[in-house]
């Protein structure tokens, strides 16, 4: 087994360090993609917006904060994120947009990164699943795609909240939660997380060379022991073997009023 070695990457992002997001993403023609841009924690209380066009000056404005439609935008001041979806993405939609955070006042211009969008029939990195869930201290697996010309392009598997990254043929640890990166030939790369613990659930992605897609994991508590042994004895006690008859007689006790005798099975 490799060393454990933790490798961090600033690469694949904007240029921005008060409000992060990739640079390129991919996404398959008629399909959906959540592009988390993530802020400095100054800008909690700030309004957000997504906006299309190459040029800052000239870009247009396409959802704020709490709107909904083909494209929403979900602030979560908790994490110092917010979330553009995109839903039904066609081929004209391939371009430059900007991740940006209303400042106000005058001359004072609002904070803003940018990324480029790329639509396909066959996108140059894609996953299976791009939302998984795994159980407190289980595994979960992540099957991700890239296209022939991305095959030996450096491979990486990175977390948003503090930009982590882990590379292929490694086994690394995180909070002793253990990710391994396997590339199977062709076109195939997994990603194994185990040990999960919550702290791992959030926002990832998967890149190959410049380009990324992105993951989101859940990580579900663990039932307790407790739990589940007190549930599996009641269901023994409550479970009769077939072909007996059980009797609860009532008989009447001086002074006693009515009382239950234990119950006498019958085979």
């Amino acid at each position: 087994m490799s060393s454990l070695v933790l490798f961090v990457f600033l690469l694949c992002i904007s240029d921005s360090e008060s409000l992060k997001t990739l640079k390129n993403l991919a996404v398959r023609r008629g399909g959906s993609l959540s592009i988390p841009c993530v802020y400095n924690e100054k800008y909690r209380s700030n309004r957000k917006f997504w906006c299309e066009g190459r040029d800052w000056v000239l870009c247009k404005i396409v959802a704020y904060t709490n709107t909904r439609g083909r494209t929403s935008v979900t602030d979560h001041p908790t994490q110092n994120m917010f979330i553009v979806e995109l839903n039904n993405i066609q081929d004209s939609d391939s371009g430059y947009y900007w991740c940006a955070v209303e400042i106000g006042g005058t001359g004072t211009p609002d904070d803003r990164n940018y990324l480029y969008l790329t639509v396909s029939a066959d996108p140059a990195v894609s996953v299976i699943n791009s939302r998984v869930s795994g159980q407190e201290g289980g595994s979960v697996s992540v099957q991700c795609l890239c296209s022939a010309e991305y095959q030996n392009k450096q491979k990486k598997w990175c977390r948003f909240k503090d930009w982590r990254c882990f590379i292929l043929g490694r086994t690394h640890t995180s909070q002793n939660t253990a990710v391994l990166v396997l590339d199977y030939g062709k076109v195939s790369v997994v990603v194994e997380m185990s040990g999960l613990q919550k702290s791992d659930a959030g926002w990832y992605w998967f890149s190959a060379g410049d380009v990324g897609v992105t993951v989101h994991l859940t990580v579900t508590e663990r039932p307790s022991t407790e739990t589940t042994t007190l549930s599996s004895q009641e269901t023994q006690e409550s479970v009769t073997t077939p072909g007996m008859v059980t009797i609860m007689p009532v008989i009447h006790v001086l002074g006693l009023g009515s009382v239950l005798i234990p119950h006498i099975n019958l085979g």
